[in-house]
């Protein structure tokens, strides 16, 4: 392959960015190590639910919303790809997707999680891979620190620090989460920064500090607030909530998303709590920091909470990713409890047991530690939870008198659109004899009521399956997915060709020798070229390990589309001759219908000596 480091060199002068910016000088016997120690199955299997169709496992998408399968894992080729959004690469591609990760920070977490020695690579990125973002964690490191101190050792945190050990916070939780204070004034962070140089237009971009609304300059975000650092799951401040000290709204207010802070993505809490909610494969969700402070310090450490947004898909499918079972604990009021149901179906959807805890009303689980204490929260709220349909036949209670006729009939129809649809015969059967002595109703009854209402839900979901946009439609078989729109010929015959050269050395080299880098689209150009430098370096064929040396997330999904498609066949020169004269023909194509409209034009206007030259030049085109 004597052209392939001159290939890859002009891939990388091309106007797509390609090269490895986030890989850094990872060497390359850990990367193999990790890849070959994470089976793409079990790696995605951890946060999604995977079922075998063929020789691919499909399931639901944890990077978009979806209800019919377009997520596709070929074990064979330890890839995955979505038909859906796109989403495509290998087993570190997914963890630093589906976690947020860079790549140096997936492959040093996968690399510790199958004890493969890092030898003198540590998994740090260098400095010059990511300055800007370097640089904004260290001033949110230095700020929290500094904010910490100002709540700790100074006159203006003191109401600050009353505050808190008012509420039962000891000086130990204080330190261990480091809370902080911000001083009522418009500058301390400001200069705070610029003394030590970070550059205050970086510092805006990151949510530390704010353009002053006239006139130049910056004032500082957060003012007389106690401040809340919020860390990434690697333990890096990226962010913080500050709540108010004294009366005014909002209550408590948050970093802006930046490059660094995604509140969608992000849990309160969660490099703390990992390690205990791994080991007891159950998280409790919260609603606010101090609930989660108050139970860390009550001994319940595997608590984690949404910040000032609504609980989402990747929540879920991060908390599926490190247990089994979920516990709500929200607030004990109505919003808290309409809160709760409005998540169920989130985390059942990503495969999670949930359950809720019953908090008195009017109280928080912050407040109920504070009144009866850590070992009463942990018995009567924690281990008592209740599961969403015992949860939901409460909520519908509330709404109704039962001592009243219309209440108990009323209840109990609402009570039969639950449970009728729970697929357990015993979960039936058990409540709905609650149900029977609630509202005082025969259990038979009730119980031939619940059947004719089955009945009815699975004859409404028979027709639903035979809606022609369904999965099972005939259009999906063995495991095939939908294809997209045709594609031109010189298109499908370019991703043929790189199909073949990612799976066989020697077609690589057979189209590098007749068509070299001549593929018409870009990306494709820039996967050959990679390809390869790849092959130059003595490696054999492997799409996973080929993936990991683009390091370019639009090439990852290339590749991955492209090993999705049905295999081509066996290769056979002839083959590869008729697909390179298909991509070769393509820009003579162009030029023929050019020239064409050229020679048409210069009829329009009696140029008729210059439209018989245009059409010798399109002669030899066609001959071509």
């Amino acid at each position: 392959m004597s052209n392939g480091i001159e290939l890859y060199l002009r891939a990388k002068e091309m106007k797509v960015v390609y090269m490895s910016a986030g890989q850094g000088n990872i060497p390359d016997d850990i990367i193999e190590a990790v890849l070959q120690h994470h089976d793409i199955v079990d790696t995605v299997s951890k946060y999604v639910h995977l079922t075998k169709q063929g020789k691919y496992m499909k399931g639901l998408c944890p990077f978009h919303s979806e209800k019919t399968p377009s997520f596709t894992v070929t074990p064979d080729r330890q890839i995955f790809y979505c038909y859906g959004c796109g989403a495509g690469g290998n087993a570190i591609k997914f963890m630093m997707e589906i976690e947020g990760l860079s790549f140096p920070e997936a492959v040093r977490t996968m690399a510790e999680e199958s004890h493969i020695p890092l030898g003198e690579w540590q998994g740090r990125e260098s400095s010059h891979q990511h300055p800007e973002l370097d640089r904004l964690l260290q001033a949110y490191e230095l700020t929290s620190k500094m904010y910490h101190f100002l709540l700790k050792n100074t006159e203006h945190g003191k109401p600050a620090m009353e505050y808190l050990r008012s509420r039962g916070f000891s000086d130990k939780i204080i330190d261990q989460f480091q809370i902080g204070y911000a001083p009522n004034r418009w500058d301390t962070i400001v200069q705070f920064l610029e003394k030590r140089s970070f550059d205050p237009v970086e510092m805006e971009k990151g949510g530390l500090i704010s353009p002053r609304h006239e006139g130049d300059g910056y004032v500082d975000r957060f003012r007389d607030r106690i401040m809340f650092p919020i860390w990434n799951r690697n333990g890096k401040v990226i962010a913080f909530a500050g709540r108010i000290l004294g009366e005014g709204q909002p209550k408590y207010l948050n970093s802006p998303e930046t490059k660094l802070f995604n509140k969608s993505r992000t849990l309160y809490n969660l490099h703390h709590a990992k390690t205990s909610i791994r080991k007891l494969r159950q998280s409790v969700l919260f609603e606010g920091y101090g609930d989660i402070i108050s139970a860390w310090e009550a001994g319940v450490q595997n608590g984690v909470a949404a910040m000032g947004t609504a609980l989402t898909e990747h929540h879920a499918t991060m908390l599926k990713g490190l247990c089994d079972e979920v516990i709500i604990c929200y607030d004990g009021d109505r919003a808290g409890q309409a809160a709760a149901l409005k998540n169920f179906p989130l985390l059942e959807n990503a495969g999670l047991h949930v359950k809720v805890a019953l908090v008195s009303d009017g109280m928080d689980p912050d407040d109920f530690i504070r009144e009866y204490g850590g070992e009463r929260f942990q018995r009567q709220i924690i281990e008592s939870a209740v599961s969403t349909v015992k949860f939901k036949l409460i909520y519908l209670k509330k709404n109704h008198i039962l001592q009243e006729e219309e209440g108990r009939i009323a209840y109990s129809r609402e009570a039969l659109n639950v449970i009728a649809p729970l697929s357990s015969p015993t979960e039936r059967e058990v409540y709905l004899r609650e149900v029977s002595a609630e509202v005082k109703v025969d259990f038979e009854t009730l119980k031939q009521e619940c059947n004719l209402l089955r009945q009815s839900l699975q004859k409404k979901q028979n027709i639903g399956d035979n809606n022609e946009n369904g999965w099972n439609n005939g259009r999906h078989k063995k495991g095939q997915v939908s294809t997209p729109n045709l594609l031109p010929a010189y298109h499908v015959a370019e991703r043929r060709l790189l199909h073949w050269m990612m799976q066989d050395l020697e077609a690589a080299e057979y189209v590098e020798k007749h068509l070299g880098d001549a593929f018409n689209i870009e990306d494709h150009a820039a996967i050959a070229a990679y390809l390869y430098a790849y092959y130059a370096q003595g490696k054999l064929p492997d799409t996973s390990r080929f993936i990991s040396s683009l390091q370019d997330d639009r090439l990852e999904k290339n590749v991955s589309s492209i090993m999705m498609m049905d295999a081509p066949g066996v290769w056979t020169p002839h083959i590869l001759d008729d697909y390179i004269h298909q991509v070769r023909k393509f820009p003579l194509q162009e030029q023929l219908d050019l020239k064409r409209e050229e020679m048409r034009a210069a009829e329009r206007v009696g140029d008729f000596l210059r439209a018989a030259q245009i059409a010798s030049e399109i002669i030899a085109l066609e001959r071509q």
